[in-house]
Parts: C-alpha cells; sequence; structure tokens
C-alpha cells in the first residue's frame, strides 16, 4: 500500500471547498442517492465512511474516473479534486475501510492509495476519454495544461488517487461433497 500524497507548495492553488449555497448545491446528490435515486448518477458513487474525528457516519457523493474488475472484485478509482485536505479523503487515511453505493447496490470496500506514477496514468486515460471534462476540472484545479497526454500526466502525478475496492477476492473452492 502506498502512503497518502500530502500537499506540496509548489502545486497550484487549489479551489477551496463551496460555502454557502454552492455547498448546498454540490451536497444535492447525495441527498438524491439517499432517497433512492442512485441510478441517476452513473459514474458517480455515494460515499459512506467514519468521521476521523467524531467517528458518525459520513456521506459524500464523488465522480469515479476509472472502475475496474480485479481478481473478481470491483475497483473504482476516484480522485480527490480539492487535494488531501479533502474531509472524505483525510477520513480514509484514518479509516481506510468504508462503503459505497452504486447505483441501488451497496458494497463494503477499502480504501488503498494510489501512488503519484500511476495517478498520472490514471488522469491520461481519463482525458483521452473525457477530454473536455477533463481540461475544465484541471483547469479548476489551478493546473495549466496544454492539452497533451504529458500535461495531463504530471498533473495526475499531483492530484490525490484512491482505489476502492469492494469485498475480498473470490477464493477457488473445491466443489461441495454431498453427504450421503
Amino acid at each position: 500500500m502506498v502512503t497518502p500524497q500530502h500537499p506540496d507548495p509548489a502545486e497550484p492553488h487549489r479551489p477551496p471547498p463551496p460555502t454557502g449555497w454552492r455547498r448546498t448545491a454540490a451536497r444535492l446528490p447525495t441527498h438524491l442517492f439517499r432517497m433512492g435515486l442512485g441510478p441517476l448518477f452513473r459514474g458517480r458513487l455515494l460515499l459512506v465512511h467514519t468521521g476521523r474525528v467524531s467517528g458518525l457516519a459520513r456521506r459524500t457523493t464523488i465522480e469515479v474516473v476509472e472502475s475496474t474488475v480485479t481478481d473478481g472484485r470491483r475497483c473504482w478509482t476516484v480522485a480527490s479534486g480539492f487535494g488531501p485536505g479533502a474531509d472524505w479523503y483525510r477520513n480514509l487515511v484514518r479509516t481506510p475501510q468504508a462503503t459505497v453505493q452504486a447505483g441501488r447496490r451497496f458494497h463494503v470496500v477499502t480504501a488503498e492509495f494510489v501512488a503519484a506514477e500511476e495517478g498520472g496514468e490514471l488522469m491520461a486515460r481519463y482525458a483521452a476519454r473525457h477530454p473536455k471534462l477533463a481540461h475544465r476540472l484541471c483547469a479548476y484545479m489551478g493546473y495549466d495544461l496544454d492539452g497533451s497526454a504529458d500535461g495531463y500526466r504530471r498533473a495526475g502525478e499531483s492530484i490525490p488517487f484512491v482505489q476502492l475496492i469492494a469485498g475480498s477476492p473470490r477464493a477457488e473452492s473445491p466443489p461441495a461433497s454431498r453427504p450421503r
């Protein structure tokens, strides 16, 4: 497991988390997930994590950068657009066990923090699939990009990525014998 990334003073200035009516608007998907409308948010997850100070359940809607199945386990890779100081990110550092809601299904997950080099590759792949959105997101986070894969790779190396891995690997078990 890789240790979580910490802020670097040479990084671009990240925007502060929203406040006031913008915070209310940003929290709207979380409330809609809780109302059973999760299927409306394809490409997003509701992350239910443990508060590092309070110990209470906290909920955050996050966008999925990449979704895969490895060794029979679902894996969602997400990015912290507000950097390593985002509350949900810091909560996962403290307690990596969480639950995600994808559509109407819930999955118990464990968070694993992605190395900077792998984060760069993730961002380059994401930008190839969603060029306009990747450009807007990077600009919002303070990155001045030229639109090249190398530019996105450099930006991705300083964005904290987390893999949320569901369940446990499927164990190969011998066929059960019938009682006689």
